[in-house]
């Protein structure tokens, strides 16, 4: 294995569902191969007198568990480092994962808790963060500097890139989701309110509308001229162009990405996305709009990515990578 592109094992934590693979060899725009890919339900530890804690230690002892299973394996391949990220806020520097209102734990060690465990570095990241950085580095916002990358689904989440760096805000920053917009009705609301898949599910069964199964639906019912879903989908539009135009005032954002659900409209949403930024802008360059290009696994390729950079940090500062012994 050539030490230029060692072998690493990548995790992507996810509220419901994780992600695990090994990324080895070349990652670049177009050849970001995974190997033995799997996607399992993400363990919780209910019932427990320190439940976050317990969360915390239920996500590493599966980590753990899923290391050992790689490496049985995979006996051809070493793995020089693991990558994991998970949701919520992260403070990254510090290996520690701050809070998670879906998985319920605060404070925990995470990076602590998996190297005594794997006895290998880990890097550690912010699941949007993450496949940000994946976008950022090999997707559709490679060669750019200033770049938004937002994550469009039952809520909205994302990255924010800003002279060719991420901005992390000690964890804080990047959540465009509860940035306030001016909602429908002139009042402000957080831009997931509005804007996400789930918002325009919710606001249309709300309104007066059918029962539907998701944005797609109400899309639908918008093209067969539907006005009320017509004007669900606009107040959508509108809320994020609010916000893709804050970050081109504020940070010179030149292209934003949009991925997640429902950056598969398509055409229905890029085109009034981009008319609706315009009238927002007066002076400002305007960004290019694109879709994400790497799918669900760009939090695990971004994973991978983190681990070796962590690799090639310990390597170029001449100190060895930390080796811990392995706790039973």
């Amino acid at each position: 294995m050539s030490h230029a592109q060692p072998a690493v094992l990548a995790f992507d934590v996810g509220g419901t569902d994780m992600k695990a693979g090994i990324v080895a060899g070349g990652v670049s725009a177009g050849n970001a191969v995974v190997r033995d890919l799997q996607r399992l339900p993400t363990p919780h530890c209910e019932g427990t007198a320190r439940a976050g804690s317990g969360r915390g230690d239920a996500i590493v002892e599966r980590i753990a568990g899923l290391t050992e299973t790689y490496r049985r394996r995979h006996p051809d391949i070493a793995l020089a480092a693991v990558g994991v990220t998970v949701p919520g806020l992260v403070d990254e520097a510090a290996g520690v994962g701050l809070f998670s209102a879906n998985l319920g734990w605060r404070d925990y060690p995470f990076v602590a808790r998996l190297e005594a465990r794997l006895g290998l570095p880990v890097a550690f990241g912010h699941d949007v963060g993450m496949a940000g950085e994946a976008e950022f580095r090999i997707g559709a916002a490679r060669g750019r500097s200033d770049v938004v990358v937002l994550v469009i689904g039952t809520g909205i989440a994302g990255a924010v890139f800003s002279d060719g760096r991420r901005l992390t805000g000690g964890g804080l920053a990047g959540e465009l989701g509860h940035a306030m917009v001016p909602g429908a009705d002139g009042a402000l609301r957080i831009l997931e309110s509005v804007g996400s898949a789930g918002a325009v599910a919710r606001r249309y069964t709300e309104a007066g509308g059918a029962s539907v199964r998701g944005a797609r639906e109400v899309l639908e019912r918008a093209g067969l001229g539907d006005a009320l879903a017509a004007g669900i989908w606009a107040d959508a539009v509108a809320a994020l162009a609010f916000s893709v135009a804050q970050c081109v005032s504020i940070l010179g954002t030149e292209t934003v990405v949009l991925g997640g659900g429902l950056a598969e409209a398509g055409d229905a949403l890029f085109v009034p996305l981009d008319r609706d930024v315009d009238k927002l802008l007066t002076f400002h360059r305007r960004p290019r709009l694109v879709p994400a290009e790497l799918g669900q696994n760009a939090g695990l390729i971004g994973s991978a990515l983190k681990a070796r950079d962590l690799l090639a940090a310990a390597q170029g500062s001449s100190r060895p990578v930390r080796q811990r012994q392995v706790l039973p």
